[in-house]
């Protein structure tokens, strides 16, 4: 699952419990993630890819917690996405290139 939103305000006004961190094995790293929203004016969802550079921000969300992660530096994103960034769900999230360390 993917969400937009601008830097700073990633869960705001959130009602569950957020924990915002960093991830630096994460930062720099090349990735994918796929997800779905609501498609307007429709009871129906569609499926999402996004292409970009991990920052290393997280945020766990939720109780459990589900941790989103940060991609920018967007090279695929749905045709309509105005967004520069989007939240990935780490279970959505794929690192494509290899371990710089």
């Amino acid at each position: 699952m993917a969400t937009k939103t601008t830097p700073g305000d990633a869960f705001a006004g959130a009602t569950r419990p957020t924990v915002a961190g960093f991830d630096a094995a994460k930062a720099g790293r090349r990735a994918e993630c796929d997800g779905g929203r609501m498609i307007p004016g429709t009871k129906y969802a569609g499926r999402e890819e996004f292409s970009g550079t991990l920052t290393g921000e997280y945020v766990d969300h939720g109780d459990p917690p589900w941790r989103w992660y940060r991609l920018c530096e967007l090279t695929q994103k749905p045709e309509n996405y105005e967004g520069d960034a989007v939240w990935c769900e780490s279970g959505n999230l794929f690192v494509v290139d290899e371990d710089a360390g």
